[in-house]
């Protein structure tokens, strides 16, 4: 039988942030074997997570991270089953590198499949479901790419990307600012172009319906229901929402403000719940 130290538990328990009591059972069952410890820690994840896929994974951590010249980012979610594991610092951090590690990757797919010291993200993601009991994913996962992309976080549940035009002086304020914008309001899409026409037929139908039964004169509803889409447009699209900041102004003002030429590009938004 292999000799089991103290310091050979904590050796493994850093590698894979399994409990004391787990390490020591499985280095034992590997007669002192890390490889085959770790695979077995795996395979103990991995049955865990099938006992748990029918599980709703709605608490977690959303995390948005940017390149250095701030010209992508990305904004993902990591889901597990309780606001407790969702607030807990070993998570916060793996859903941070998971996210950093995203960046390099167009898609969720892509990540997934990628090396993460020396496994899948995916067989990561088993491995903690194991070791924390919960089940643990990558719920959203958005990219965005412009000439300046910002972020915003709100309390660890929403995390917001925005694409400026351009990388002028304020830039990073401004995309913070809209990104905030974004997180609160929650936009359908950018602007009139990006709502879906089945939407604004659906929207169209509404209004007109509620025009009848007020008594209006069936040759008003077009005029008066097109009234109503610009309004449901103000609410809806992101750069014609009244700013949180200033709501005597439109996003897209205010980032006329911050310089002539500047517009809002895109953005992305990832919620836990």
């Amino acid at each position: 039988m292999a000799n089991i130290t103290a310091a050979d538990v904590n050796k493994l328990r850093t590698i894979t942030g399994a409990g004391m009591m787990d390490c020591k059972k499985a280095l034992v069952e590997a007669e002192g074997d890390f490889d085959l410890a770790i695979e077995n820690l795996r395979k103990k994840g991995q049955k865990v997570a099938a006992n748990r896929s029918d599980r709703e994974s709605t608490e977690g951590a959303a995390v948005a991270v940017i390149n250095a010249n701030n010209t992508a980012g990305v904004a993902i979610t990591l889901n597990c089953e309780t606001d407790f594991v969702g607030k807990n610092e070993a998570f916060v951090k793996l859903a941070n590198d998971l996210a950093n590690q995203a960046l390099n990757f167009a898609t969720k797919e892509e990540l997934l499949a990628s090396d993460f010291n020396g496994i899948t993200v995916a067989e990561k993601l088993i491995e903690q479901t194991g070791v924390i009991g919960e089940k643990i994913e990558i719920g959203a996962f958005e990219r965005l790419e412009g000439a300046f992309v910002g972020s915003y976080i709100h309390a660890g549940k929403i995390a917001t990307l925005v694409a400026l035009s351009a990388n002028v002086a304020g830039a990073d304020e401004a995309a913070k600012n809209v990104a905030m914008q974004a997180a609160a309001m929650n936009p359908i899409a950018l602007n009139e172009a990006g709502v879906d026409a089945a939407i604004i037929e659906k929207e169209i139908e509404i209004a007109k319906e509620q025009l009848r039964a007020e008594g209006k004169p069936e040759a008003m509803l077009d005029n008066i229901s097109k009234g109503k889409i610009q309004r449901f447009y103000k609410d809806n699209t992101l750069v014609n929402q009244d700013f949180i900041k200033d709501s005597s102004m439109s996003v897209a003002a205010y980032i006329k403000s911050v310089d002539a030429n500047l517009t809002v590009t895109g953005f992305k938004r990832v919620a836990l719940g």
